[in-house]
């Protein structure tokens, strides 16, 4: 009977301090201490060491949440034989998130189609998992985005929210022009990131075509001394996975 009503309050002790796995698991973690005959430190040990596995496994799932990648992509699923201009030992090297404690940027350049936001993406997972603070942004999504918190004046509010971030990817710059208030926030915004937080930018536009975008060669070129000047650059080149794909389903109709 006292081991029951022990049991009781001590459910709703750790539901009272917000320990839910330490609730959920201590009748069968005690059962196992007891049948390996470990003392009470090996039993409070086992218990506090799943509460702490649940909240990074979930806090984990929150950063995943908040960057909002369109979709999930890993390294181990890109295709690096087939993209021999990628550097693999230099992105296997970013892969590990020094480059974020040194506010590092990372440029992806390439035609379309052929592994950018995979890369990106990839990258930004695995900052996700280190447990940094990560946004994935289509750069026109990004600039629609600032353009509204502008006209609503919640501008100040949006550039805190980035301002928070250990990594901000801009995704697919040079597919649509800016409009000239669009590019000036843009620069804005990689100018506030600049050795404060890194940056990881995909483009289908050499550095000299990237006024198409920006439209002026005065923000351009300050743009780009920003973003280059702790830079490391991917070239993927080769023909696009989706001309590829398309090409193979023609073949087998």
């Amino acid at each position: 009977m006292t081991d029951t009503k022990s049991t009781v309050l001590l459910k709703h002790h750790l539901k009272q301090l917000k320990l839910p796995t330490m609730q959920q698991e201590c009748e069968k973690v005690a059962q196992r201490c007891a049948s390996d005959n470990a003392d009470h430190l090996a039993y409070l040990l086992q218990l506090s060491e799943l509460e702490l596995i649940e909240r990074e496994r979930k806090a984990a799932d929150r950063r995943l949440k908040a960057a909002r990648f369109p979709a999930a992509k890993l390294l181990d699923e890109f295709d690096f034989a087939a993209r021999p201009s990628v550097n693999k030992p230099l992105v296997l090297l970013l892969a590990k998130g020094e480059y974020l404690d040194r506010r590092e940027n990372i440029l992806l350049v390439g035609p379309s189609g052929t592994g950018k936001s995979h890369l990106a993406t990839a990258l930004g997972m695995a900052a996700c998992a280190q447990g940094r603070k990560v946004r994935f942004f289509r750069v026109t999504e990004l600039i629609t985005q600032l353009l509204e918190a502008k006209e609503e004046r919640q501008l100040l509010r949006m550039r805190q929210h980035l301002a928070k971030l250990d990594l901000l990817i801009l995704d697919e710059l040079g597919y649509v022009p800016a409009s000239k208030a669009g590019a000036e926030l843009l620069f804005d915004v990689i100018a506030t990131a600049y050795e404060r937080n890194s940056l990881i930018v995909t483009t289908n536009l050499p550095f000299e075509n990237w006024t198409e975008v920006l439209g002026s060669e005065r923000l351009t070129g300050a743009a780009l001394d920003r973003l280059t000047h702790r830079c490391h650059i991917l070239e993927t080149q080769g023909e696009s996975y989706r001309l590829q794909d398309a090409k193979r389903r023609r073949k087998s109709g």
